[in-house]
């Protein structure tokens, strides 16, 4: 059957990941993480101390970071490394989760990303998500996904998710960053989150994860066939 690149972009905490894995298992295709290297990326500048406000600066760094990502035997999916050490949980922390969206903004570092990206993407069979994955990374895409929910809703699954790694962490800090992450995202000079034209709108403020899946299956299913004929 013809493989076909499939792009889910949206706002943070609407499971754009876990929607990419499920499609990448169920498909067999690859999945990538565009926000992972970001995260990585800003990990890197932090540990650092690199000030991604100068030119010269980020330049420098970006030809001191290799990205990868390695499969986990045991769950299948690729964790991401940086300068070959697995940095999968570090770059989940809240100080990264902070800033991301500050470094993603950078012209130069969003250069060196989508070049990397679009060279992941040559061979085609891939779920990648993100924020600029449809309108620039890959504008031809078979199928692309735009995906929202409720704020409010984003805000207690963010919450959820980092409060088994850090029992400090409050509501309200959590509702902060993501309101702060959706303003960077959408108001950035360079590769604003927007939905590509063709992309669907998939609103998953109650849907459960198998139909959503099942849902997301049958747009798959029309692409290929789309693009088939």
């Amino acid at each position: 059957m013809k493989k076909i690149i499939i792009t889910i972009d949206g706002y943070s905490s609407c499971g754009k990941s876990t929607l990419a894995k499920q499609l990448a298992r169920k498909l067999n295709y690859t999945y990538i993480d565009s926000g992972a290297m970001y995260r990585a990326i800003t990990l890197y500048f932090i540990q650092n101390n690199v000030n991604w406000s100068s030119h010269e600066e980020v330049v420098a760094a970006l030809k001191s970071i290799h990205l990868d990502f390695v499969i986990n035997s045991l769950t299948g999916f690729g964790e991401m490394y940086l300068n070959e050490e697995n940095v999968e949980h570090l770059i989940r922390e809240m100080v990264v989760a902070e800033k991301v969206s500050e470094v993603a903004a950078v012209k130069e570092v969003r250069e060196f990303a989508v070049s990397q990206q679009q060279k992941m993407g040559a061979r085609k069979g891939i779920v990648m998500d993100g924020r600029d994955i449809g309108t620039v990374v890959f504008p031809h895409a078979e199928l692309k996904i735009f995906m929202t929910a409720d704020i409010e809703i984003r805000v207690q699954r963010r919450f959820k998710e980092l409060f088994e790694k850090n029992k400090n962490i409050t509501i309200e800090e959590v509702k902060k960053n993501l309101e702060l992450r959706d303003y960077i995202d959408a108001n950035r000079e360079i590769s604003p989150l927007r939905k590509a034209d063709d992309a669907i709108i998939l609103d998953n403020s109650h849907l459960t994860h198998e139909d959503q899946l099942k849902l997301v299956l049958q747009w798959v299913e029309d692409a290929i066939m789309e693009h088939s004929s």
